[in-house]
């Protein structure tokens, strides 16, 4: 009987244990994404990129700034992606290139989102007086330019460098986010939970960021995605055009010298196709990733895709 109960302990005792050994489980959106296809693609690309940026130093030990060969050689096991024409190896410079290009892109993309969250949502749920100062603030950078604009900026300061575009993109392009989040906080403002929360004494701030916020989630994601496509390609746009820093490398200066030294005059195909390549493989992940997100939340794409995933 003795041998019968510790038997039967040790097999309760081990049935006890094992869901402590059962996997973590995700939250339900993180588990969402992760099992959309188009959104798991973007990610794998997208993470493939922030790794090659974090660890530039570990991936090539050449500088990309010094001369290390002869000008414009081609592709070979000794410079995968070739060399310009000042001898500097194109590899080392796209690998590091990605560092500056990734930090203004998610950086600006950030600080945008954050101006428009404040703007957008303070303006829709607040009301009132408050709503059309914020909105006629709101109207009057919606109309600016941005691109145009920010060339004008960067001509009259002749060069800037990176930190500075990304300020001047901060200051300018944050309307458009701003309005549709407007929209939306008007929409949940007489939600029932809204109306519990008022009820129940919660302040102003309170409302809107526990309340309100959560509620646009994947709002709020897909406009940063949008910000962070739009900072990247303003970015290098400038510095395609030479009105950036070209004495620092990133993907856009790497274009601006293959243009500079009329490399696809020459045939030298290999100092502007991998960064932009590498510019394409970025705004395909991320809009990748908005595509899943928009699959997720929209139930009647969920409906029309349903089969394809």
């Amino acid at each position: 009987m003795e041998q019968s109960q510790s038997v039967s302990t040790t097999t309760a005792t081990r049935g006890t244990r094992t869901p402590r050994l059962s996997a973590i489980q995700l939250p339900d959106w993180l588990n969402s994404i992760l099992h959309n296809r188009k959104a798991s693609i973007g990610i794998i690309i997208l993470l493939f990129f922030v790794l090659v940026a974090l660890f530039a130093g570990q991936i090539t030990s050449i500088e990309p700034t010094k001369r290390v060969g002869r000008p414009h050689e081609a592709p070979s096991a000794e410079h995968i992606f070739g060399t310009t024409r000042d001898g500097k190896d194109v590899f080392s410079q796209v690998v590091h290139g990605a560092r500056i290009t990734l930090f203004v892109g998610f950086l600006t993309g950030t600080n945008l989102i954050l101006i428009a969250i404040i703007m957008g949502l303070t303006a829709g749920y607040v009301g009132g007086v408050v709503d059309e100062i914020l909105s006629l603030i709101t109207n009057v950078f919606l109309i600016l330019p941005a691109i145009p604009l920010v060339i004008v900026v960067a001509g009259w300061l002749d060069r800037p460098g990176p930190g500075t575009v990304m300020l001047v993109l901060t200051a300018i392009s944050w309307a458009w986010g701003a309005r549709v989040l407007r929209s939306q906080a008007l929409t949940l403002r007489n939600s029932e939970f809204v109306a519990a929360a008022k009820v129940m004494g919660e302040p102003t701030w309170r409302i809107i960021i526990f309340e309100i916020l959560p509620n646009m989630v994947s709002l709020v994601v897909s406009s940063w995605i949008g910000a962070v496509q739009f900072a990247i390609l303003a970015l290098v746009t400038l510095e395609f055009i030479g009105l950036g820093d070209v004495n620092i490398v990133t993907w856009g200066t790497i274009l601006f010298w293959a243009q500079n030294n009329q490399a696809l005059l020459t045939g030298a195909w290999w100092t502007f196709v991998p960064p932009g390549v590498c510019i394409a493989l970025i705004g395909l992940s991320l809009t990748l990733i908005n595509y899943g997100i928009d699959e997720i939340t929209n139930p009647r794409l969920q409906k029309h895709e349903g089969g394809a995933k």
